[in-house]
C-alpha cells in the first residue's frame, strides 16, 4: 500500500505549489510561474537520486528510445498542462482553478484504458467517476451554468495534459531496466531537468525581465519549486506502483486541502454546499483504495 502514503504525501505538497503559484500569477508571466515549479526542483532531484544511490547501489538504467520518447513527452506535456493551469488561475479563484484541472482522474483513466493498456475494477470505475462529478461540482460554486464554455474547455485542456503527463510519466518509469524507487528517481530527475533547461531557454531568448523578477522574488519562488519537487516525488513513485486513473483519484484529496487553503490563507469564500462534495471524494478516494 506504499503507493497510498506516496499519493497522500504528492496531494498535500501539490496543494501548496498551487497555492504559490497561484500568488506568483499576479506578478509573473504565465511561463514565469510555470519555471518556478521547476527551477529550483532539479537539485533536489539530482539530490534525491545520489543518496538513493549511496543508500540502495544499483546499476545505471538503459535508456531506449522508447523511454526517451516517454520522458520528452511527458516533459513537454507536464509544461503545457501548468502553463494553462496558471491561465485558469488568472481567469477564476485558486479554488476553481485547481478544482478544473483536477479532473484529470477520469480522463486518465479513459485514456488509460484505450491507449495504455490499463484495467479497472467495477468499483475502481465507480470511484474515478464518483471523484471526477464531485470535482466538477467544487469547480462550479455559482452551478454549472455559470462556467463559460471557454473556461470548460481550458479546463478540459488542462486535464488532458496532466492526464497524458501522468500516464507517459508511468510508462517511462516501467521502461527503465532498474528497480523502484531507483526508476522513478531517475524520471523525476530527467524530466524535471529538461524542463528547466527548455523554459529557461525560452525566457532568455524571449523575456528576460521575468527571469530577473523571479530572482528578485527567491522566498516564493523557492517555495513553489521545493513544494513541486516533493510534489512530483510522489507522484512519480505512486505512478510507478499503481494505474494511473487509481493514484489520480485518491489524489483528488488535494480538493481538502485546497479548500483549506483557499479559506485560510488565500482568504477566499467556501460554499457549503462544497462539504458533500468533498464527502464525494473522500468516498471516491474509499473505493478506489479498496478496489
Amino acid at each position: 500500500m506504499s503507493w497510498i502514503l506516496f499519493t497522500l504525501l504528492a496531494a498535500f505538497s501539490q496543494s501548496w505549489r498551487n497555492a504559490f503559484q497561484s500568488k506568483l500569477s499576479a506578478d509573473l508571466s504565465t511561463v514565469g510561474v510555470t519555471l518556478a515549479r521547476f527551477l529550483w526542483a532539479s537539485p533536489l532531484a539530482l539530490i534525491y537520486l545520489t543518496f538513493l544511490y549511496q543508500w540502495q547501489p544499483a546499476s545505471l538504467p538503459h535508456v531506449t528510445g522508447y523511454s526517451l520518447f516517454y520522458i520528452v513527452g511527458a516533459s513537454i506535456m507536464q509544461i503545457v498542462a501548468t502553463a494553462l493551469m496558471v491561465v485558469l488561475f488568472k481567469q477564476k479563484n485558486f479554488a476553481i482553478g485547481a478544482g478544473l484541472a483536477k479532473s484529470e482522474a477520469p480522463v486518465s483513466a479513459f485514456l488509460g484504458v484505450l491507449f495504455f493498456g490499463t484495467s479497472l475494477t467495477l468499483l475502481g470505475w465507480v470511484g474515478v467517476l464518483l471523484g471526477g462529478i464531485a470535482v466538477l461540482i467544487l469547480s462550479c460554486p455559482q452551478g454549472f451554468r455559470s462556467l463559460s464554455l471557454n473556461t470548460a474547455l481550458l479546463g478540459l485542456a488542462c486535464s488532458t495534459a496532466f492526464a497524458l503527463t501522468s500516464l507517459w510519466v508511468r510508462e517511462a518509469s516501467l521502461s527503465l531496466s532498474v528497480p523502484f524507487p531507483h526508476r522513478a528517481a531517475w524520471v523525476l530527475f530527467l524530466i524535471i531537468l529538461l524542463q528547466t533547461l527548455i523554459l529557461i531557454s525560452y525566457l532568455l531568448l524571449k523575456d528576460r525581465h521575468t527571469l530577473v523578477t523571479m530572482f528578485r522574488k527567491p522566498k516564493l519562488v523557492i517555495m513553489t519549486s521545493v513544494a513541486s519537487f516533493i510534489g512530483s516525488f510522489g507522484w512519480f513513485s505512486a505512478m510507478s506502483l499503481q494505474a494511473v486513473p487509481y493514484v489520480k483519484t485518491l489524489g483528488q484529496v488535494e480538493v481538502f486541502f485546497t479548500m483549506l487553503i483557499s479559506f485560510f490563507w488565500l482568504k477566499e469564500k467556501i460554499k457549503r454546499k462544497d462539504i458533500i462534495a468533498l464527502m464525494m471524494v473522500a468516498t471516491a478516494a474509499v473505493l478506489v483504495m479498496w478496489h
